[in-house]
């Protein structure tokens, strides 16, 4: 289960910067010291998440990281607030600003027993879904995974819904999912939380404020054929994958729609 996807916003926002994240061609972030953020998912043989459960969590955990105090400082806040009063940076703000300086990377790792209690002993978020549980923590250099992150593993497990999930709330943020695109549960989980990073980075701070105290509330859904046509031609930030794994370079993957993002 995993991830080396780069998003993008498409079209591109009208103030995004040359040198963006959300590019797919080399530019001078390819040049930076790469990072990538770990997400573990709990994942027990005998009662395994739903897949839309995981996927929606792992969005949270992503958003949940972004805003933890840890995670700011200084002038980088991006929630009114948060930060403490003295404008103090946060232990894990030079890591995260590493990361998102140079290419968005995120990686899935799946854990169980041991080795689940192990990864929750070091440094991190844990976010719980309805059943699904998933771990976030720093960014770390690409060749620079704590040992109990290194080992677990990467492929060969999936998820299934073994109910259709319920409707999205469409009053709130959906992150909409490519109907033509088939990917593992590790794949999609990354990919839900580049669409979460990209609607958290278009959000004002107030935005951003109202979302988190509201808890990050979010749905999951793959829409038909025709709407999804809609959605990536709407304006709406869209997550568009740089081809290392599962699907073909500059494939789109999510649409991260929010309330405050829609025209």
């Amino acid at each position: 289960m995993s991830s080396d996807s780069i998003p993008e916003t498409f079209p591109a926002a009208p103030d995004a910067p040359t040198e963006s994240p959300f590019r797919t061609e080399p530019t001078a972030r390819d040049e930076a010291p790469q990072f990538v953020l770990p997400l573990v998912v709990h994942l027990e043989k005998t009662a395994p998440p739903a897949r839309n459960d995981a996927l929606v969590t792992a969005a949270r955990a992503v958003l949940t990281l972004l805003s933890d105090p840890r995670s700011l400082g200084g002038e980088d806040g991006g929630v009114e607030d948060v930060e403490g009063e003295d404008g103090a940076e946060g232990e894990w703000a030079r890591a995260v600003r590493d990361w998102q300086d140079a290419r968005i990377r995120k990686v899935v790792r799946r854990a169980r027993g041991a080795e689940w209690r192990k990864a929750s002993a070091l440094p991190g978020i844990t976010v719980t879904g309805e059943h699904a549980e998933v771990r976030v923590f720093p960014p770390v250099p690409l060749d620079g995974w704590p040992k109990e992150l290194a080992k677990l593993q990467v492929s060969g497990t999936d998820l299934d819904d073994p109910e259709a999930p319920a409707a999205p709330d469409l009053a709130g943020p959906v992150l909409w999912m490519n109907p033509d695109v088939t990917m593992s549960a590790g794949k999609a989980m990354a990919q839900a939380g580049h669409g979460a990073q990209l609607a958290w980075w278009e959000l004002s701070d107030t935005e951003r404020t109202a979302w988190r105290e509201a808890g990050f509330p979010l749905s999951v859904a793959t829409p038909g054929a025709a709407r999804w046509r809609e959605l990536t031609a709407s304006g709406l930030p869209v997550v568009r994958d740089a081809g290392f794994t599962e699907v073909a370079p500059g494939s789109c993957t999510v649409v991260a729609d929010h309330p405050a993002l829609r025209r």
